[in-house]
C-alpha cells in the first residue's frame, strides 16, 4: 500500500469514526494533495451504512485490567495461544527519558531516549501518523522500565520536529517524505542505539504509520535487527525481506479491514525470506487499539499485546 494512500485512508476512517469533523477531514485531505472531488469521494467510500459519520469510535474501550492474564489471548495464525505474562510483571515501571539529538543522513535528528538500568536489548520506536508525541514517548519509557533501552525517533526532524507542526500538517509532511529518507533516518536511529547501548541486540517497534515504517525498514534490509514488531502497519506492495535476520511479530486488529488487506502479502514475504515470524490477530480490536490516548483504545487487548511484545523480546533480544 502506497504511503500517501494509507495516510489519506487514515483521515477517511477518522472521519467515519467521528474522530474528525467533515470540514477538518476535507482540510487534511487537501493538505495531502487530494482534489475536492477526490476528497469527497474518499469520504463517501469510508462512510458507514447510512452515509454519515459515526458520532463516536467503532470500538469502545473496555475497562482496564489488572493483568494481561485476565483477558482472552489473541488468535494466532498458527493456532497457538501463548502463555501471557502479567501486566504487573514490570519490576520498575516506566523509566524517565530525555529529549536528544543525534546525527542523521541529512539533518540533526530529534528523538526521545529512555535508558534501561540493565539493558537486555535496545529498541527503536516508530511513531504513528501523529508524530512523536507524549504517547510514543511513554511507550519508550515503558520498554526501558521492562529492560529495553528505547529510542523514539522523530521522523519529522527535517521539518523542525513533530511539535513544530499542526496535526494536519504532520500527516501531510509524512506523506511528502520519501521512503528512502525515512529509512535512512531509521537506520541512523539504529546507529545511535548502538552507541548508547553497546553490545545490545537491536529491535524495532512501530504503530500504524510506524508499523508501515517497520515493514519498510525490513524491506530495505538491515542485518542488525534481531526483532521487529509492526503494530497494524500496511505492508509494501511487493516486499522483499531478504537481507534481514529479525524475528518478526506481526500485530493486527480483527476489525482493521484496511490494514488487514496487506497481511497475507507481509506473511508471504516473511516466509519467502525464511524469517522466524508469527502473525497475531487481536479479537474485537480495531486499528490503533494500543494507543491509550485515542478513542479506539482497547485496554483488554492492549494488555495482551504488550505481554506478547515482552515475551517476543525476551526470546529474541534476551
Amino acid at each position: 500500500m502506497a504511503l500517501h494512500d494509507y495516510l489519506a485512508g487514515e483521515v477517511g476512517e477518522d472521519w467515519a469514526d467521528g474522530i474528525l469533523s467533515r470540514r477538518e477531514a476535507l482540510r487534511r485531505l487537501a493538505l495531502l494533495g487530494l482534489s475536492a472531488g477526490a476528497s469527497v469521494a474518499l469520504l463517501e467510500a469510508c462512510a458507514p451504512a447510512g452515509g454519515s459519520a459515526s458520532p463516536g469510535p467503532k470500538t469502545a474501550a473496555p475497562p482496564a485490567l489488572a493483568s494481561a492474564g485476565d483477558s482472552p489471548a489473541a488468535t494466532s495464525d498458527s493456532g497457538d495461544s501463548p502463555a501471557l505474562a502479567s501486566a504487573g510483571d514490570s519490576p520498575a515501571g516506566p523509566t524517565e527519558g530525555e529529549a536528544i539529538t543525534f546525527p542523521g543522513p541529512n539533518v540533526e535528528l530529534k528523538g526521545f531516549y529512555a535508558a534501561a538500568a540493565a539493558p537486555r536489548g535496545a529498541m527503536l520506536v516508530i511513531h504513528e501518523n501523529r508524530g512523536l508525541n507524549a504517547h510514543i514517548r511513554s511507550v519508550a519509557s515503558r520498554l526501558a522500565g521492562d529492560g529495553y533501552s528505547a529510542l523514539a525517533i522523530d521522523l519529522l526532524s527535517e521539518e523542525g520536529g513533530s511539535e513544530a507542526l499542526a496535526q494536519g500538517d504532520v500527516q501531510a509532511a509524512l506523506s511528502q517524505a520519501s521512503t528512502e529518507r525515512l529509512v535512512g533516518d531509521m537506520k541512523a536511529g539504529l546507529d545511535q542505539l548502538e552507541r548508547r547501548a553497546p553490545g545490545a541486540k537491536l529491535g524495532v517497534i512501530g504503530f500504524c504509520f510506524g508499523g508501515g515504517m517497520v515493514w519498510a525498514l525490513l524491506n530495505a534490509g538491515d542485518p542488525r535487527l534481531a526483532a521487529a514488531i509492526p503494530f497494524y502497519g500496511p505492508a509494501p506492495a511487493a516486499p522483499d525481506f531478504s537481507g534481514n535476520s529479525a524475528a518478526v511479530l506481526g500485530v493486527y486488529a480483527e476489525l482493521d479491514d484496511r490494514v488487514n488487506a496487506s497481511r497475507a502479502t507481509a506473511e508471504a514475504a516473511l516466509t519467502a525470506a525464511g524469517l522466524e515470524h508469527e502473525i497475531r490477530v487481536y479479537p474485537g480490536a480495531d486499528h490503533s487499539f494500543f494507543n491509550d490516548t485515542g478513542p479506539r483504545y482497547n485496554a483488554e487487548q492492549a494488555a495482551v499485546a504488550y505481554a506478547d511484545v515482552l515475551d517476543w523480546l525476551a526470546r529474541y533480544l534476551g
